[in-house]
């Protein structure tokens, strides 16, 4: 039997019905890739205002559970992409691990003086070179990352195209520079995308992102990488265990 919402409740309608649309996607009524009922039919089916519908439905896009495609409907999500940060990952693991399909696509590879804050970060000089490495990480042709690396140009001359266009970049420092990257320090902070990203990432301005800055060493304990990660919110999460 449809659940009813309950116009006495001091819980607001808007929330009510919220949580009707996310019992059904938790439950399995609706599976992944679903269209659900238009706004219109959800405002006559439960007798409330287009506003109040759009309420919680904006709300549901936000948090990752529903994505809105113009001009087709609104879907249910894919689940979200969880990571753990006990331990050291990487992003092509994670996704092969979860038998997802990764896939980088070089945005641009160029040469450039490292910046302060840079030259700080990887322990260089400020005249030092490095390569400034831009991808957009995806699961199979769905953006999932963009992401911008910074390494030390004299730890990887002629880091080339050619080479990270079918390897992960961890991958590239170890078989070809015999450098093996053990751990990293992470810091994260919640954004929100804007205009230029929302377009390379292909979801809405202002969505929520996690913005991630990672500083990846070698098992001699020497900066090889830091690194800028847009993650997109509606697809990833982190957890850690406390023990």
């Amino acid at each position: 039997m449809e659940k009813k919402l309950k116009t006495d409740s001091i819980i607001p309608l808007y929330y009510q019905l919220k949580e009707i649309l996310l019992e059904n996607i938790e439950s399995g009524t609706w599976n992944p890739g679903f269209m659900i009922p238009s706004e219109i039919q959800l405002q006559h089916e439960y007798n409330i205002s287009r506003n109040t519908v759009k309420k919680a439905l904006d709300e549901l896009v936000q948090e990752g559970m529903l994505n809105r495609i113009q001009g087709k409907g609104t879907f249910v999500s894919a689940p979200k992409i969880d990571q753990s940060l006990s331990s050291f990952y990487s992003f092509s693991k994670v996704m092969k691990s979860r038998g997802l399909n990764p896939k980088d696509i070089i945005l641009s590879l160029k040469e450039n003086e490292a910046r302060v804050g840079i030259a700080k970060k990887l322990r260089l000089s400020e005249n030092n070179q490095v390569f400034e490495l831009q991808r957009l990480r995806c699961s199979g042709d769905e953006p999932i990352i963009l992401e911008t690396s910074y390494i030390p140009k004299n730890l990887f001359p002629n880091l080339s195209v050619n080479m990270l266009d079918k390897n992960s970049l961890y991958d590239v420092m170890q078989n070809e520079y015999g450098i093996y990257v053990s751990k990293a320090k992470e810091i994260f902070e919640p954004v929100l995308i804007r205009s230029h990203e929302s377009i390379i990432l292909q979801v809405g301005e202002g969505n929520p992102a996690l913005l991630l800055e990672r500083i990846a060493y070698d098992n001699q304990g020497i900066p090889v990488e830091f690194c800028r990660s847009l993650i997109r919110g509606d697809r990833c999460r982190f957890y850690t265990e406390l023990l």
